[in-house]
C-alpha cells in the first residue's frame, strides 16, 4: 500500500476520481509495494485501483492506451525507502570516508530497484528470495552486480558477510531467465587478484551472453582507513600485469564468444602508464559509467572536435584556467596545447589538484573536495574563467564532496567558473565560447 501524494489535473486517474490522500492498494489484483510494481502492473490498456480512502475501500477503472501512465504521483522515486548494504566490505569507499561529511554520504545503497532503474551497482546479499524471484517475474534487465569473486569462501570475507557466497547461484539462475547482467570487481591486492581473479573471470565468462560485460576496477584507497583491513595500492607494474592479465583472457574470449566481455578501468591504464586500446576494443562503451573507455572516448571526441573549430575572433583574447585530478593532468594539458596551436590568443593554464582530503592514493577528478581547490588554487593565475570537470560535483550539480558550493568557491578565488562534462565536444565548445 502506497499513499497518492497527488493526482496531476486532466490525467487519467484525475478524471476516474483518484485523489490526493487516498492509498493505492493493488492494480489489478496485484499488490503494489513501489516503484517497480507500479510501473510493471500499470502497463496494461484497462486497470482496476483498489484505493483506501478514509474508513472504505474503493474500485476505480481506468482504459488507456497500453503504457501510458494514469497520472498519479508520490512522495518518493522508489514510493518506498532505499533498502541500505549490511555488508562490511573490506574495500568499502564509504568506511573509508573522514567525519563531519553530509549524512547522505555515509549512506550505503544495495537497492536492486536502483539497479534496474538508476544503473547502481548491487551485491545480491541484501535481498531475499521474493526479490529474485520479482528479478526473474518482471524480467527486470539489464542489472549490475557487484561481484569480485566468485568463489564462495573468499567472498563471504571480502563482504564479511556469511550469506554472500550464493551470488554466482543466483547469476546462474538469472541467465537461465534471461536477465542480462553487467558486472564489477573491484580488485583488492593480495585478495582477489592473480589466481582468484582468473578463476573469476572464467566463471563469468561461463554466463555469458547473460554476463553482458564485466570491468576489473582498482579498489580506491584513501588515507581515513584507521582499523580496517590492511589494502594498499597497486604498483605500476603490477597495474600492467593486470592488464596482460585481463586483455590476455579478453582475448581469449573474443576468439569463443565474439565479445571481450572483460575490461580493465581507465585507472589501471593511468596506473601503469600504458597506451589506451581503440574507442572499438570498448564494444560501444557499456561500463563507461564505471570509469571504462572514459579516456579514450573523451581524446576521441576531442579529436573529432578539434577538426571542426573555426577561430572566428582572431583578434578576441581568451585568459582561462583548467584544473583537474592527477590522474587526468597529463591528458588535460596535452588537450590545452592543442587547442592554443588552432586558437589564437587563447591562453590557458592548466592546474594539477592533489587530493589532500583523501589522500594522495586517490587521483580521480571526481573525488576532488572544494576546499582543495580553494587551498591549491588561491595564489594562481586563473584568468577570466576556472574551468572544472562537472563530475567533482553531486548528482544535484549544486555541492562539491565536502558541501562547498560553486558559489563558495567563486567568491573566494574572485573568478567565474563553469563546469565541463566528460565530453570532448563540451569540452571544445565551452573552452571556445565561455572563455
Amino acid at each position: 500500500m502506497v499513499l497518492i501524494d497527488d493526482v496531476l489535473p486532466g490525467s487519467a486517474a484525475d478524471e476516474a476520481g483518484v485523489k490526493r490522500g487516498d492509498y493505492l492498494i493493488r492494480i489489478n489484483g496485484k499488490d503494489i509495494n513501489d516503484v517497480l510494481d507500479y510501473r510493471y502492473y500499470i502497463t496494461e490498456p484497462r486497470v482496476k485501483l483498489l484505493l483506501h480512502r478514509g474508513p472504505e475501500l474503493l474500485n476505480v477503472a481506468i482504459r488507456k492506451p497500453q503504457y501510458d501512465d494514469i497520472g498519479l504521483v508520490f512522495n518518493t522515486f522508489l514510493m518506498d525507502e532505499k533498502k541500505s548494504c549490511k555488508n562490511k566490505c573490506i574495500f568499502c569507499f564509504i568506511d573509508q570516508l573522514p567525519k563531519g561529511m553530509r549524512k547522505p554520504l555515509y549512506f550505503k545503497d544495495d537497492d536492486s530497484r536502483l539497479s534496474f532503474l538508476m544503473g547502481n551497482y548491487i551485491t545480491l546479499t541484501n535481498m531475499d528470495e521474493h526479490d529474485i524471484e520479482r528479478i526473474i517475474k518482471m524480467k527486470m534487465s539489464p542489472i549490475n552486480i557487484s561481484v569480485h569473486t566468485t568463489d564462495p569462501e573468499l567472498r563471504c570475507k571480502m563482504l564479511s558477510n556469511r550469506f554472500a557466497g550464493s551470488c554466482y547461484e543466483t547469476m546462474k539462475r538469472f541467465a537461465e531467465a534471461g536477465i542480462e547482467m553487467h558486472c564489477q570487481i573491484v580488485l583488492c591486492k593480495g585478495v582477489n587478484d592473480g589466481a582468484q581473479l582468473m578463476k573469476s573471470m572464467r566463471d563469468l565468462a561461463d554466463l555469458y551472453p547473460a554476463v553482458n560485460s564485466v570491468s576489473i576496477v582498482p579498489a580506491g584507497i584513501t588515507k581515513h582507513r584507521e582499523g580496517l583491513f590492511p589494502l594498499t595500492p597497486f604498483t605500476s607494474e603490477e597495474a600492467s600485469k593486470i592488464i596482460a592479465q585481463v586483455e590476455g583472457f579478453a582475448e581469449s574470449c573474443l576468439s569463443k564468444y565474439g565479445s571481450r566481455i572483460f575490461f580493465c578501468a581507465d585507472e589501471l591504464y593511468l596506473s601503469a602508464k600504458k597506451k589506451f586500446p581503440r574507442g572499438d576494443y570498448y564494444e560501444g562503451y557499456s561500463q563507461i559509467e564505471n570509469g571504462v573507455g572514459m579516456v579514450r572516448s573523451f581524446s576521441d571526441e576531442f579529436a573529432l572536435a578539434l577538426k571542426d573549430i573555426n577561430d572566428f575572433d582572431p583578434k578576441r583574447e581568451r585568459h582561462l584556467s583548467l584544473a583537474t585530478g592527477v590522474a587526468a593532468y597529463p591528458l588535460i594539458s596535452f588537450m590545452a596545447e592543442e587547442l592554443k596551436k588552432r586558437c589564437r590568443n587563447l591562453d590557458i593554464n592548466v592546474y594539477e589538484i592533489k587530493n589532500d582530503f583523501f589522500g594522495e592514493n586517490i587521483t580521480v577528478a571526481g573525488l576532488i573536495t572544494g576546499k582543495d581547490l580553494y587551498e591549491q588554487l588561491w595564489d594562481k593565475k586563473l584568468g577570466k574563467t576556472l574551468f572544472l570537470p562537472s563530475v567533482m560535483l553531486r548528482h544535484e550539480k549544486d555541492r562539491f564532496l565536502d558541501d562547498v558550493s560553486p558559489r563558495w568557491l567563486e567568491e573566494k578565488l574572485n573568478v567565474n567558473i563553469e563546469f565541463i562534462d566528460t565530453d570532448g565536444f563540451d569540452f571544445v565548445e565551452k573552452i571556445l565560447t565561455l572563455s
